[in-house]
């Protein structure tokens, strides 16, 4: 069985809930059978008051040699915050099988550059690639840490999204382990 470990911030906790929780995450095995730990954390940010409920669902599920992070934030309805982030989680344990099996497209190379604006009260920013072109990204596409734990002239990982809109959009934002970011500065 899982291990699975539920965290309730800031939300009276309901049994209910948890077991919804727990029945989810049990179900992630059918996806990789490998999965060693199942950290799922619900909670209701306090600075989003202006925008009514705002929950937050990150999941981390640690698999070996590696760690897989979904983060969705859904107003009002946290049982579509949960099913959202684990959708999300459950699309990238499909990913690393299909990269630990050698079925990976290759045009989904992993991408490096630096943030360069962050529009942080409408939740987007871009991000300048060593290529030299500007990717957008939004709070739904960043992977590790939050959103909000970004900051202009952090280095970040990312992957090009096959843009079906105008304007070139980084996925799966992750923000390198050697930035050594100093806040006074910017």
């Amino acid at each position: 069985m899982l291990p699975v470990q539920i965290t309730i911030r800031d939300i009276s906790s309901s049994a209910a809930l948890e077991t919804h929780i727990r029945k989810k995450a049990e179900k992630l095995n059918r996806f990789y059978n490998r999965i060693s730990s199942c950290r799922v954390v619900v909670e209701l940010p306090q600075k989003h008051k202006h925008q009514g409920k705002l929950y937050n669902v990150r999941i981390d599920v640690t698999v070996p040699g590696k760690e897989l992070v979904a983060t969705r934030k859904v107003n009002q309805d946290i049982y579509i915050a949960v099913r959202d982030s684990f959708s999300a989680i459950v699309r990238q344990l499909e990913e690393h099988s299909h990269k630990r099996h050698g079925r990976v497209k290759t045009h989904n190379d992993v991408m490096h550059g630096h943030v360069v604006r962050i529009i942080s009260d409408e939740g987007y920013g871009f991000i300048e690639g060593v290529d030299g072109n500007e990717y957008y990204f939004s709070v739904t596409n960043v992977s590790h840490p939050n959103f909000d734990q970004l900051y202009v002239g952090d280095a970040v990982e990312y992957y090009i999204a096959d843009a079906l809109s105008e304007g070139r959009q980084a996925q799966h934002v992750i923000k390198e382990r050697h930035n050594n970011h100093h806040p006074e500065f910017i």
